[in-house]
């Protein structure tokens, strides 16, 4: 049954939300790096602690038969949370990197010199330096393409850097910075059309979107749970069952073999054949438990409630004289990236946090967008489920604040 979205009953299931910062009541604005955690998750991954934790998979003892029951049970949240074919199409990994790691490592195998990646130059550093991997030490091309003055990202561009010679196009779904959603059923076609694979870096885009991998018809869909409200430490990677077929193994020890002999090893089917040694196993718990607290919502729901706040934001910041807001693509996520002329991101972060309100500062990990918009850093906003228009308003009256103190 779908909950009602109520705010109050919503912030009232975060702990966290009710401490003060520096005297004043927190306004947390840093949802893209990382959201805060309900009940739900603090309460599950604790509840399985104390009541039935074991190593999973491997043992015939009742713990270890509770913990692997929830944890595969968490692999199905996930399942269906992306309405993936299988759960043997869903890897825990320990985050959004090492998903896209994981992938960039099994193709390694296949690069010949000339090669070539294809990326946005929107990408987190997460979904760009494993690719640098395969420039390095194969002989693999980067090809880039750029964003256009909104912040879309240029898709004439994108068919014209895709050809023959690509083995992957790896993009964001939503850039943490500007926001952008990508078409990503068109991104697949245009790949596809070329005989070229599709990764998806999905971070953001998860907790803010409906997502369907079946649809999309990617390749590859890339997910972190600490951002969907659920903890560090784990994530997962969505990869077509053909495509997990192909890949080499990421990294050999338990779990991952069927056969270990003097002489030679035989490795076991996805998803455990990218999954070596003890798991996450409570946090891969907490994943699901966050999974399933947030899908008790209608997306629509949230993304209209995020959208208000974005917007209320954006209106609130054209009364602070010397603003620049970057990406206004239509249809983006509820991320501001902002500077103000005259002062630094960093400064206008430590002023505003004396006032409870908690932005991000810096380049994102995002250093070739930061060179394409001809800036060193932004500041950030990015609103979650709990944020409220007060807290807007409060973050508002804090950036005035700070640019009495800056210019």
């Amino acid at each position: 049954m779908t909950r009602t979205f109520d705010i109050d009953a919503i912030r009232a299931e975060f702990p966290i939300l009710s401490r003060e910062v520096n005297g004043k009541p927190l306004v947390y604005l840093d949802n893209a790096a990382s959201a805060q955690k309900p009940n739900a998750v603090i309460d599950g991954m604790a509840d399985q602690a104390r009541t039935a934790y074991a190593n999973v998979h491997r043992g015939l003892h009742t713990l270890a038969n509770e913990t692997t029951d929830a944890f595969e049970r968490a692999r199905e949240l996930v399942r269906g949370f992306l309405n993936a074919g299988s759960v043997d199409e869903i890897i825990f990994t320990k985050g959004g990197t090492e998903a896209v790691n994981l992938v960039a490592s099994g193709i390694a195998g296949e690069i010949q010199p000339g090669d070539e990646i294809v990326l946005s130059v929107m990408e987190h550093h997460s979904n760009i330096i494993p690719w640098h991997f395969l420039r390095e030490r194969h002989g693999a091309v980067i090809k880039w393409v750029d964003v256009d003055e909104t912040g879309a990202l240029d898709m004439a561009a994108l068919e014209q850097a895709v050809g023959p010679k690509t083995k992957i196009v790896a993009v964001t779904h939503m850039s943490n910075v500007l926001g952008t959603v990508t078409d990503a059923k068109e991104i697949v076609r245009i790949a596809h059309a070329a005989g070229a694979e599709v990764l998806f870096d999905g971070c953001q885009s998860g907790v803010h979107m409906d997502v369907d991998v079946q649809a999309i018809g990617c390749d590859y869909y890339v997910l972190t749970a600490h951002k969907i409200y659920g903890p560090t430490g784990v994530g997962a990677l969505y990869g077509r069952a053909a495509s997990l077929a192909r890949l080499r193994p990421y990294q050999g020890g338990g779990e991952m073999i069927e056969i270990v002999e003097k002489e030679r090893v035989t490795y076991n089917e996805a998803p455990h054949k990218f999954e070596a040694g003890t798991p996450p196993i409570l946090e891969a718990i907490g994943f699901g438990a966050a999974i399933e607290w947030l899908s008790a919502f209608d997306m629509a729901d949230v993304q209209a409630h995020e959208h208000r706040l974005y917007e209320r934001a954006v209106e609130g910041v054209r009364g602070v004289n010397g603003i620049t807001v970057y990406g206004t693509a239509a249809g983006k996520g509820a991320v501001m990236s902002f500077s103000l002329e005259g002062a630094h991101p960093h400064d206008i972060a430590q002023i505003i946090d004396r006032y409870g309100v908690a932005v991000r500062a810096g380049h994102h990990c995002t250093q070739p967008l930061m060179k394409h918009l001809g800036v060193s850093a932004t500041a950030r906003a990015s609103f979650g489920i709990y944020n409220t228009e007060t807290e807007v308003d409060a973050f508002i009256e804090a950036l005035h604040k700070a640019r009495g103190m800056l210019i």
